[in-house]
C-alpha cells in the first residue's frame, strides 16, 4: 500500500478500530497492528490527531497508537524502526502547534512528545526546549497551557533518566531554564492570588491560572531537585524553598472560600500538596542544601499540626506532608553527628543537629507527643459509626485495621519515628499519661474511652522502646486482664484493644509461664457472642503467639480442640475474602505448629474447604490462602491426606495448570502442596500419577518454582518408582536432557539429583532409561569440567553405574568410545585420571565413599588401562577409608534395619521413611568400605597371582601399604 495516499484508509481503519461490535473492531486492530511496522503510518497518524473536525474518539486512538509505537519502534536499535527522515518531519510536526482543544487528548500529546524527547532531546531535537520556552510566552491562552503541559512531561521524564551523561544534559536544562521557570510561577501564583482578592466571587475565573501555577510549579520542582549538583549555590533554588512558606500560609484559608467549588477546591489542595513535596524532595535529595531550612520547617509543620494555628486550616494530605517533613528530618542519616560530636567532621551535619535539638526541647516534644495521642489517635465518629455499620469492612480496611484514612497509619509511624529517636525524653510523658487512663472506665462516657484506647495504642505501638520500663507481666495480670472482663457493647472499644495490646507485647516481654493465662484471656474473646471486630482482632493476637519463637505447643494443647473450633466458626461467619484469608493464615499457623497433634479436630475444616474453594472462584488471593491452609494441613494429617484426594487432586490439578489464568497466583502455592501431598502419601495412586501430565509445562517455564518441581520429580520416584518410570521416563529423558544444556549450574545439579536417585531405586534398569544425561556426564568429566559441584555430581552418576551396573557401564563406555573417535582403553584410562584428580571436589563422605567402592571394584580387572593405574586407586581407597572409618577401623556409614531410630522419627513424613529404607540398601550404607577393598584386593590377588599381585603392590607407596594393611589387617 502506498501510505503518503492512504490517509482515508486509515482513517476508515481507526474508526472501525473504535466500535463496540467485535465483528468489527477486531479486523480492525488487526489491520492497524500489521501497519505500524509500515513507513509513513505515523504521518498519517499526526495528520489524523491533528485534525480537530475527526471524530475525538478517533483522534485519541491514533494518539495512543502514535505512542506506542514511540516505545516500540522510535529507538534506532529497534526492530522495524521507524526511518530517520520519517521521523524528523514527525519531531516538526509534533511542536508545530500547542492549540489541542480537548485535555484528554492533549494530556496524551505532551506525554507522547516526553516519550521521544526521552530518547531524542537534546542531541536530535535541540530545538524542543526553546519551542517549548518560547510558547510559554505567547499570550494566546490556550497555546500557552498547552506548551506548560508538554514542558511539565518533558522535565519529569527527562529527569527520571540516571546515567552520567544524561544527567549532565539535564543539569545544563536545569542551569538555562531555571531561572525563567520560576519566575514565571512567581507571576502566575501572584496573578492567581490578585484575582482572588479582587474577583473572589468569580470562582469559574481562578480555574486557568491555578492550573499554569500548579503546571510550573511541578516543572520547578524536578528542575530545582534533579537538576543541580549543589542547590545551595543556586540563589532561585534557595529563593523557591524559601517562598514555600508564606505561599502555603496564604493558600490555606482560601480552601474555606472555595468550598463550594470542587474543582477549584481540589487543584487548590493539589498546590498545596505539591509546595511540601518541593521541600520533602530537597531534603531527601539535597539534605546539605536543605540544613538553613529544618528551623523553618519544624516550626512551620509543628505550629500548623500541633497548635491552634492550624484550626479550621488542615486537611488530611497536608497533615500527613507535614508529619512526613518532620519525620525526615528526624531521621536523616547526614543530620546525625558521631558519638562524640567533636568527630563530625561535616560543618552542615553538625549545624543540623543543634537545629534539630534546639527545636525539639523537653517541652516541644511533650507537647507534640501528648497532642499526638489524645488528638490524632483517638477513633473519630466516622470510625465508629463505620464499625457499628459493617464491623467486617472496618477491621479489613486499610490493611486489617481501622484505618478510614491514611492519616491515621502516618501518624502512628510519625509517633513511632519520635519515640525512638526521643525516649529518654517522651517515656515518662507516656507512662503519665498511662497512669491518667488507668482503672475502670464507665462505658457510657464515649470520650474517656476513647482516650484510654489512644493512650493503649501509644504503649503498644512504643512497646520495643519500653522493654525495660514496663512491667507487662504485671500490668497484664493485675490491669489488662480486668479490663477484658466488662462486656458492656461500648467497652468493645477497650476489648480490641487491649487484645491488640498483647499481641503487640507478646514477642517483647510477656513471660512463657503466663501464656495460659492469656489463652484462657483471648479464646472468650474469639465467641460468638463477642464483636466480630474483638473476634478477629483475638484470632491476629492468637497467631502472633502461636507464631513466637517461645511458642510452646505443650502448653497449647489443652486449650487446641476449642480454639479450632472457635477459629472455624469464625471463618464460616466472616463473608469478605480479606477477612477470610486472615483467619484462614491463623488457622494455618495453629495447625503448622501443632502438627499431628491437630488430626482429631480437622474434619470440619476438610468439609467446608471445597464449597470455600468453589466461592472463591474470582478471588484468586483467597485461594492462595486456601491452598496455604492446605498445604500445613497435609503436613499435620500426614498419610490420612489421601482421604483427601477428592478435593485435594483437583486443586493441585487447577493451580498447577499453566494454560489456566489463576495459575500465575496459585502456582507457586500449588506446587508446594503438591510436593508436601506427595511426601505424605502412603502410596500412588491413578490420579496422583495423572497430575504429572502438568510438570512438563512447569519445568520449561523455568520459574521460581522448578527446585521444587525438581523435587516432586524425586517424590515421585521414592512413592511409586515402578508405575511412574513406566508412564513418564520418555518424558523425562527428552525433558531433562535439553534442560541440562540451559539451566544454570545450580538446575543441573539439581537434575542430576534426580537422576542419582532414579540410578539408587533402579540401578539397573535407570541407566538405561538415560542415556543421554549420563553422555552429558561422561562428556563433562573429560573435558574437565571447572565448577567444583557440578564435576561432583557427574563423577556420583558415572560411579553408581560403574559399581551396580558394571556390564552396562563397559558397553556404554564403548559406545561413547566410538562416538568420540577413541579405544574405550583411551576414554577409560583418561576417566580415571580425571577422576583421582579431582577426588577433592567430592566433599560430601556418602559420595566418597561410593567413588571408593566404585573404583575398588575396578581392582579385579586385568585390564591394562586399570592396572596402570592400580598404585592410584589404591591410594584414593586409603585416603577415603580414612574418612569413613572409626578410630577401631569400623565403617560410620553402615545403617542397619536394627539400628535404633532416629529422635525425630515420630515427626518423619512418609517420605522421610522412604529414603531411610532406600538408604539402608544402597551400598553405601550397606556394604563396608574396608570389607569391600579387603575382598577386592583378595579377588586381585587370585586374579594376578601372589607374584603379580606383589609386583602391584611394590608400586604402591610404603606409608600407603602400611596404612592399608592397619585397615585390612
Amino acid at each position: 500500500m502506498d501510505f503518503a495516499t492512504a490517509s482515508s484508509v486509515v482513517l476508515e481503519t481507526l474508526t472501525k478500530a473504535t466500535s463496540q461490535d467485535q465483528t468489527i473492531l477486531k479486523p480492525a486492530e488487526q489491520q492497524l497492528k500489521q501497519w505500524e511496522t509500515q513507513p509513513g503510518f505515523y504521518s498519517i497518524l499526526v495528520t489524523i490527531f491533528s485534525n480537530h473536525a475527526i471524530s475525538l474518539n478517533v483522534r485519541w486512538l491514533a494518539v495512543l497508537y502514535f505512542k506506542n509505537g514511540v516505545d516500540r519502534y522510535w529507538r534506532r536499535t529497534a526492530p522495524n524502526a521507524i526511518p530517520e527522515e520519517e521521523k524528523n518531519q514527525l519531531r516538526k510536526q509534533l511542536i508545530a502547534n500547542f492549540n489541542e482543544p480537548v485535555n484528554q487528548v492533549a494530556t496524551q500529546l505532551s506525554v507522547l512528545i516526553a516519550k521521544v524527547a526521552r530518547v531524542d532531546c537534546p542531541r536530535a531535537w535541540p530545538e524542543l526546549i526553546p519551542t517549548l520556552l518560547e510558547a510559554v510566552k505567547s499570550p494566546e491562552v490556550l497555546l500557552q497551557q498547552r506548551a506548560l503541559l508538554t514542558l511539565h512531561h518533558v522535565t519529569k521524564t527527562l529527569a527520571t533518566k540516571r546515567l552520567a551523561g544524561d544527567r549532565k544534559i539535564f543539569q545544563e536544562l536545569a542551569g538555562n531554564v531555571f531561572s525563567f521557570v520560576y519566575n514565571l510561577w512567581n507571576s502566575h501564583t501572584e496573578t492567581f492570588l490578585q484575582l482572588v482578592a479582587t474577583s473572589p466571587g468569580n470562582t469559574d475565573q481562578l480555574l486557568l491560572p491555578l492550573e499554569r501555577c500548579l503546571l510550573t510549579l511541578k516543572v520547578c520542582r524536578k528542575l530545582a531537585v534533579h537538576g543541580f549538583k549543589a542547590a545551595e549555590t543556586m540563589p532561585d533554588v534557595m529563593a523557591l524553598l524559601n517562598a514555600t512558606y508564606p505561599r502555603i500560609k496564604s493558600l490555606l484559608p482560601l480552601r474555606k472560600d472555595f468550598s463550594t467549588h470542587a474543582q477549584l477546591k481540589e487543584k487548590l489542595e493539589k498546590l498545596i500538596i505539591l509546595l511540601t513535596k518541593v521541600l520533602l524532595d530537597m531534603q531527601e535529595y539535597h539534605a546539605v542544601a536543605f540544613v538553613p531550612f529544618i528551623q523553618p520547617t519544624l516550626e512551620f509543620t509543628v505550629s500548623y499540626v500541633f497548635t491552634e494555628t492550624g484550626e479550621g486550616l488542615l486537611f488530611e494530605r497536608f497533615t500527613v506532608q507535614c508529619l512526613n517533613l518532620v519525620k525526615a528530618i528526624i531521621k536523616c542519616d547526614k543530620y546525625r553527628p558521631a558519638k562524640e560530636i567533636s568527630e563530625t567532621k561535616e560543618p552542615a551535619t553538625i549545624e543540623a543537629y543543634k537545629a534539630k535539638m534546639s527545636f525539639f526541647t523537653c517541652a516541644t516534644l511533650t507537647e507534640i507527643c501528648t497532642r499526638l495521642i489524645l488528638q490524632y489517635f483517638p477513633l473519630t465518629e466516622e470510625d465508629l459509626q463505620a464499625w457499628d455499620a459493617d464491623a467486617e469492612d472496618y477491621i479489613t480496611d486499610e490493611g486489617g485495621e481501622s484505618w478510614k484514612f491514611t492519616q491515621r497509619p502516618c501518624v502512628e509511624v510519625f509517633f513511632m519515628t519520635l519515640f525512638h529517636e526521643f525516649c529518654e525524653t517522651l517515656t515518662p510523658c507516656l507512662l503519665q499519661m498511662v497512669q491518667t487512663v488507668q482503672g475502670p472506665v464507665n462505658p457510657d462516657d464515649v470520650r474517656a474511652l476513647l482516650q484510654k484506647d489512644a493512650v493503649y495504642n501509644a504503649l503498644g505501638l512504643a512497646s520495643y522502646e519500653l522493654y525495660d520500663v514496663v512491667d507487662f507481666d504485671q500490668w497484664f495480670q493485675n490491669q489488662l486482664l480486668g479490663e477484658l472482663q466488662c462486656k458492656h457493647p461500648r467497652y468493645k472499644i477497650i476489648r480490641r484493644r487491649v487484645t491488640w495490646l498483647i499481641g503487640q507485647w507478646i514477642g517483647v516481654k510477656l513471660s512463657v509461664d503466663l501464656r495460659p493465662m492469656m489463652y484462657d484471656a483471648l479464646l472468650p474473646l474469639l465467641g460468638t457472642e463477642e464483636d466480630l471486630v474483638v473476634r478477629i482482632t483475638a484470632a491476629n493476637t492468637l497467631r502472633i503467639a502461636v507464631d513466637d519463637f517461645e511458642f510452646k505447643s505443650e502448653q497449647f494443647l489443652p486449650y487446641l480442640e476449642r480454639s479450632f473450633s472457635l477459629l472455624f466458626h469464625l471463618l464460616q461467619q466472616v463473608s469478605e475474602c480479606d477477612t477470610k484469608m486472615q483467619v484462614l493464615h491463623v488457622l494455618s499457623f495453629v495447625i503448622e505448629r501443632v502438627g499431628p497433634e491437630i488430626r482429631p479436630y480437622v474434619s470440619s475444616l476438610v468439609q467446608y474447604l471445597p464449597m470455600l474453594w468453589e466461592e472463591s472462584a474470582e478471588h484468586n488471593m483467597l485461594r492462595c490462602a486456601i491452598i496455604t491452609t492446605l498445604i500445613h494441613l497435609v503436613q499435620g494429617v500426614g498419610p490420612l491426606c489421601m482421604n483427601l484426594f477428592p478435593f485435594l487432586l483437583p486443586v493441585i490439578q487447577f493451580s498447577t495448570d499453566v494454560t489456566q489464568p489463576p495459575h500465575v497466583y496459585l502456582m507457586e502455592d500449588g506446587v508446594d502442596l503438591w510436593h508436601m501431598t506427595l511426601q505424605s502419601s502412603t502410596s500412588v495412586t491413578p490420579e496422583l500419577l495423572q497430575l504429572f501430565n502438568n510438570m512438563p509445562a512447569l519445568l520449561e517455564l523455568g520459574s521460581e518454582t522448578l527446585r521444587v518441581c525438581f523435587s516432586i520429580v524425586d517424590s515421585y520416584v521414592l512413592l511409586g518408582p515402578g508405575e511412574f518410570l513406566q508412564m513418564y521416563s520418555g518424558m523425562l529423558h527428552a525433558l531433562l536432557s535439553d534442560m541440562m544444556t540451559d539451566l544454570r549450574p545450580e538446575g543441573v545439579t539439581h537434575i542430576c539429583r534426580v537422576i542419582e536417585n532414579m540410578f539408587r531405586v533402579f540401578p539397573v534398569e535407570a541407566p538405561q532409561l538415560f542415556p543421554d544425561i549420563l553422555s552429558h556426564c561422561f562428556k563433562a568429566v573429560l573435558d574437565k569440567e571447572e565448577l567444583p559441584q557440578l564435576m561432583s555430581m557427574y563423577l556420583v552418576l558415572i560411579a553408581r553405574v560403574m559399581l551396580q551396573n558394571n556390564a552396562f557401564f563397559f558397553t556404554f563406555l564403548s559406545s561413547l568410545a566410538s562416538k568420540l573417535g577413541q579405544q574405550p582403553g583411551e576414554v577409560l584410562g583418561t576417566l580415571l585420571d580425571i577422576w583421582m584428580e579431582r577426588l577433592d571436589c567430592i566433599s560430601q563422605p556418602e559420595r566418597r565413599k561410593l567413588s571408593a567402592l566404585a573404583l575398588a571394584s575396578l581392582l579385579v580387572s586385568t585390564e591394562k588401562v586399570i592396572v596402570e593405574r592400580f598404585c592410584a586407586i589404591v591410594n584414593c581407597c586409603v585416603e577415603i577409608l580414612h574418612d569413613c572409618c572409626r578410630e577401631d577401623f569400623t565403617d560410620i556409614l553402615l545403617m542397619t534395619e536394627n539400628d535404633p531410630p532416629p529422635e525425630e522419627e515420630m515427626e518423619m513424613m512418609e517420605e522421610d521413611r522412604r529414603r531411610r529404607q532406600l538408604s539402608i540398601k544402597d551400598p553405601v550404607h550397606s556394604v563396608s568400605l574396608r570389607d569391600f577393598v579387603q575382598a577386592k584386593l583378595h579377588e586381585c590377588q587370585q586374579t594376578h597371582g601372589q607374584d603379580g599381585f606383589q609386583t602391584l603392590m611394590d608400586t604402591v607407596d610404603i606409608e600407603i601399604k602400611e596404612q592399608l594393611q592397619r585397615f585390612i589387617k
